[in-house]
């Protein structure tokens, strides 16, 4: 029986300080260039300009993004798992975080040639799927690395900085993209909203700053060590390894499985509110871009704020209570935007506008997002078996998109049943419940014991 504290105390702990402090500063890095995708293309510029009125109107358009994110789920939920235990034995996994990002990089950068017309929605629909896929992919092996570079002491603010970093990079990014894009008429290299251009020239300038902060991590983290016996498996049969080692981990630590159950479907809740959030601002506030970029900027520095004291809450009171406050706070978050948020409201005894109900409640989602997120990654982080992280995460990615369907579907459902968009909010409420729900009987994770595999 082997301990999650025998697991990685032989992994970091002997490295010299310094050097462990560059590889977690390379390995955030990543996380600082991830938000050009995350932040600007799929939650507050590129997916707000794909649901505008040029695409067919907001209502139509949000419907396809939302089932075009769900299809995407779809691949995800298949291949995540076998390609994060393929990354492990061969000792690929730096290899094919880099694969997948120049992928990422290379299909924002074709969000260049999504024009403002409806006959264009499709594409850039498929675009941003394809994007989701390869980027879910690349944080398989990204997200497998947390134990190389980290101690069991350290985990939650290791994984709490690089969320930060995130953030922060997101924070950022969208400044760039703002002064240099969005606010003036005529913007760097001369580009104007004419046929959409500054929205496209955005995407250009997204993949060229994943590709330049995603290069730190490639250099710093060394590769894992391959297993020659694991790594001559057949792609079809690492499907039978997978399914052996699911049981095997049930039967040894059922609690891993139900923890992967319960963070598939809250994560699913949390990514609608990025993917989600800035539609809903332009399309139920009515919010110019300029001024969704303004409240994402504002919103990345609270959530990297909660991001980061959430990563030093983990490691004191554990990942588990600092996920059910979050989704709590989530929640509540979300039920006053849900339910004040349109039109004027009296709200506490004052009269609130829609605007400043969610200015205030839209920046305390910010705040429980990040906590929720970091904590979920180090939650897993603690139970992995050394040697195992990829394949772990890589089923992290499964569960995750296995129910990916979830918010997107819901969300979309809502829009359609009750013909507004608002009415989307209310899918992914229900989203964070179920998984609320789900992870409250799931026991924290202190020492974990290696499952042992049955040969086929």
């Amino acid at each position: 029986m082997v301990s999650h504290t025998e697991v990685h105390s032989t992994l970091p702990g002997g490295l010299p300080p310094r050097f462990r402090k560059r590889q977690v500063l390379a390995w955030a890095s990543w996380d600082w260039g991830s938000a050009a995708f995350n932040a600007v293309m799929t939650t507050f510029v590129f997916t707000v300009y794909l649901t505008s009125e040029s695409f067919g109107g907001k209502d139509h358009a949000s419907s396809v993004l939302g089932y075009g994110i769900a299809l995407a789920g779809v691949a995800v939920a298949v291949f995540a798992p076998v390609m994060g235990q393929r990354s492990d034995a061969g000792g690929r996994r730096r290899l094919w975080l880099g694969i997948n990002t120049a992928l990422v990089c290379l299909v924002t950068a074709l969000c260049f040639f999504v024009f403002p017309r409806p006959e264009f929605l499709l594409l850039g629909v498929a675009l941003i799927a394809l994007g989701n896929v390869f980027s879910e992919f690349a944080g398989v092996n990204y997200n497998a690395m947390l134990s190389q570079i980290s101690t069991p002491a350290t985990v939650g603010r290791v994984s709490g900085f690089g969320w930060g970093m995130g953030y922060v990079g997101g924070i950022a990014a969208l400044a760039v993209v703002l002064v240099g894009f969005i606010n003036p008429d005529v913007g760097w290299f001369g580009v104007t909203s004419e046929n959409g251009l500054n929205i496209r020239a955005v995407a250009v300038f997204a993949a060229v700053w994943l590709a330049v902060f995603a290069v730190p991590v490639l250099f710093a983290v060394p590769e894992v060590p391959r297993k020659e016996r694991a790594a001559g498996i057949g792609f079809l049969a690492s499907y039978g390894l997978l399914f052996r080692r699911v049981k095997a981990i049930y039967k040894t630590s059922p609690h891993t499985i139900w923890f992967l159950l319960a963070s598939a479907v809250f994560r699913d809740g949390l990514a609608a509110v990025f993917t989600f959030g800035g539609v809903i601002a332009h399309g139920t506030f009515g919010w110019p871009l300029s001024q969704v970029i303004i409240f994402a900027i504002f919103g990345n520095v609270v959530a990297a704020v909660g991001a980061i004291a959430g990563g030093f809450l983990d490691d004191r009171a554990g990942p588990k209570k600092v996920i059910v406050f979050s989704l709590i706070g989530l929640l509540i978050s979300g039920g006053f935007i849900a339910l004040f948020g349109a039109g004027d409201q009296r709200l506490f005894g004052l009269q609130w506008s829609g605007d400043t109900t969610f200015w205030i409640f839209g920046l305390m989602l910010c705040l429980f997002v990040g906590p929720a997120q970091s904590a979920s990654r180090a939650f897993l982080a603690r139970l992995a078996p050394e040697g195992e992280e990829a394949e772990l995460f890589g089923l992290y990615a499964t569960t995750g998109r296995a129910v990916s369907f979830l918010a997107p579907t819901l969300f979309a459902a809502f829009i359609t049943i009750f013909g507004a968009q608002r009415y989307g909010i209310l899918g992914i409420l229900l989203v964070l419940l179920a998984g609320l729900l789900v992870l409250l009987p799931v026991r924290s994770p202190d020492k974990t014991p290696r499952a042992v595999v049955p040969e086929a």
